[in-house]
């Protein structure tokens, strides 16, 4: 992007200069008046690697992105905006006014930036998916539905369903968040408990127990050995942590492992079946959304495939768009997979037919999610009574392997 050297005035009267980036000089002006300069000389200043190296000291910190603009955009941030930009394009208010007044509206610093640019985009004679496509901000989903829109001249409509999906998926997330919250701070806190007696308050009482001068059970003996040896070398017990942390990322970059990986998922006896749902609720609801938006089948099973999250649904998605170009339906190659269920496969067989695929993923969608959080919310129930018996039966036991070798002096003396 060029970079273009600027003197100008402040709102408080002040002669400053500087450097910009920006499409162009136009674009360069618009963006000093939001940030409230009004230039009186610009000029292309060459490459910003270059003029940020030339650049006094003094001036080169206009290029450190504020922390503000670092803060992540978050799902639902983004689907309030997509939807004010429905209503304001419904309204009739003009493409760039509508993207400027949405600009000063939101409160996120970094998505005010990205849609400043896209208003600039857009007042230069861009299109609005070609904007939002170069700002990197948003998903191939999100252009392609607003490509369409912009085609069939129905902005409007997809904008709208656009924050529907985006809203419907950021409560799915939620939902199982707040369903795992309880059982990792319970895991977390058992873990903080056992750790605290093996290293603080079991070295205190193992002094005790070895002037007693008598032999200890063999698991009280265990006990001691580890308490020692997390003590003593848990600085090996980190780097070992860290080092097969790593190892493991690394493992599942690779396409192999990363199969292995999504494949041991989908088997496992109780946790498979709900990221199975899970995987399925997405595909399904992001497919549905980009066929109601006039995406062909083909891109939008292209697109859809990416959400699952999982590479063997992936791949039978994959064997699906095969089959379509060779002039198949759908639910057939999904149900040779063996990957969706029959409910799905049925679902998308009776929409194929009566011409209603879209409204039979919606639902679809809809069951999955009520399953997952059906699902979660037992597993829930299921997991909070073990974690609570894990943490009571590992005290007893560190309790028991030292109160009975006091208890066992304590009858020798009488």
């Amino acid at each position: 992007m060029p970079v273009y050297a600027y003197k100008g005035m402040t709102n408080a009267g002040r002669a400053t200069r500087g450097f910009v980036d920006a499409e162009s000089a136009r674009a360069a002006r618009a963006k000093l008046r939001r940030d409230g300069v009004f230039p009186t000389e610009i000029s292309e200043g060459g490459d910003a690697a270059a003029v940020a190296a030339a650049a006094p000291t003094a001036e080169r910190r206009r290029f450190v992105i504020p922390l503000p603009s670092l803060r992540r955009i978050s799902g639902m941030d983004l689907a309030l905006a997509t939807r004010q930009l429905s209503t304001l394009v419904g309204a009739g208010i003009p493409l760039v006014e509508a993207l400027g007044a949405l600009s000063q509206q939101v409160e996120n610093a970094r998505l005010k930036s990205v849609l400043g640019r896209v208003r600039d985009r857009v007042n230069e004679g861009s299109s609005l998916a070609e904007a939002i496509s170069q700002s990197g901000l948003f998903s191939e989903l999100f252009v392609s539905m607003v490509r369409a829109g912009e085609a069939g001249g129905a902005l409007e409509q997809v904008l709208a369903r656009l924050s529907e999906y985006l809203e419907s998926q950021v409560r799915l997330r939620n939902k199982v968040g707040s369903i795992l919250i309880y059982p990792a701070v319970m895991f977390g806190f058992a873990v903080l408990v056992v750790v605290a007696l093996v290293t603080v308050v079991l070295p205190q009482i193992t002094q005790l127990l070895a002037s007693l001068n008598q032999q200890l059970p063999f698991y009280t003996r265990f006990i001691i050995g580890l308490s020692n040896f997390m003590r003593a070398w848990w600085w090996a017990i980190a780097v070992l942590g860290g080092v097969s942390a790593v190892s493991a990322r690394a493992v599942l970059q690779t396409t192999a492992g990363r199969e292995r990986w999504d494949r041991t998922k989908l088997r496992l006896p109780i946790f498979g079946r709900v990221v199975r749902m899970l995987a399925i609720a997405r595909f399904t609801r992001t497919l549905s959304t980009l066929l109601a938006g006039g995406i062909p089948i083909v891109k939008s099973l292209d697109i859809s495939k990416h959400v699952t999250n999982n590479v063997i649904i992936s791949q039978a998605v994959d064997s699906a768009m095969e089959s379509i170009t060779g002039g198949a339906s759908l639910a057939k190659p999904l149900r040779a997979s063996g990957q969706f269920p029959p409910l799905v496969t049925h679902m998308v067989e009776v929409g194929e037919q009566s011409g209603e695929l879209e409204a039979m993923l919606a639902k679809v969608a809809d069951t999955y999610d009520e399953q997952v959080e059906t699902s979660m919310t037992r597993l829930t129930a299921l997991l909070e009574p073990m974690l609570i018996l894990l943490m009571v039966g590992m005290v007893l036991v560190i309790i028991f392997a030292t109160l009975v070798p006091l208890l066992q002096v304590t009858s020798s003396l009488k």
